[in-house]
């Protein structure tokens, strides 16, 4: 006898991650650097003579939010944005945090760069800052307790801890908030 349709719909529902807001470090590189206002300016430093005499440096800073990021160690100015954008996007993992539903709340990034309860990635990946977010976001929901945010997103928690000290500013904010609460210091 085959299963009411109804009841199919319903475990494929479960299945599903709870919708919740994009994080502004998971947008393209355009959608983000349409809610940031862009500023090229002198800079010092090494490079040789010329160098400052082209406007190179750039500034971004994300509206919405007023976190800023630069760079200015490249000649060539379309180099420093690339690296300022980066800059912004762990800024933004870092420093704004989202909300997070109750249920089933793994991004499918998170599940692809996930198996075995391990994360797959290197910091220096162009996905790095999008998982930090969705990591400290889950982080932050669950009162910065590593165990209960490792749950929910699939992994253990001393991958979790890992993958935030990669970004020391990143675990600085994460002890920062467990000394307000009373709790011991995480280090990777």
């Amino acid at each position: 006898m085959p299963r009411d349709r109804s009841l199919d719909d319903f475990f494929q529902w479960l299945d599903k991650p709870a919708e919740r807001p994009v994080h502004p470090a998971a947008l393209p590189d355009d959608e983000l650097l349409e809610q940031c206002r862009l500023e090229h300016k002198s800079s010092g430093g090494p490079g040789g003579q010329h160098r400052n005499k082209n406007h190179n440096a750039v500034y971004l800073t994300h509206t919405p939010t007023g976190l800023q990021a630069h760079a200015s160690e490249r000649r060539r100015t379309e180099d420093n944005k690339r690296t300022a954008l980066r800059r912004l996007r762990l800024e933004l993992a870092t420093h704004h945090r989202v909300a997070v539903p109750a249920g089933e709340i793994r991004s499918q990034l998170w599940r692809e760069r996930t198996r075995g309860g391990r994360i797959v990635l290197s910091p220096k990946h162009r996905d790095y800052p999008t998982m930090l977010a969705e990591g400290l976001d889950v982080l932050d929901a669950s009162g910065y307790d590593p165990r209960t945010a490792a749950t929910r997103l699939g992994v253990s928690p001393s991958q979790l801890i890992r993958m935030i000290a990669d970004h020391p500013p990143a675990l600085a904010m994460v002890n920062d908030q467990r000394k307000q609460r009373g709790e011991h210091e995480l280090h990777a």
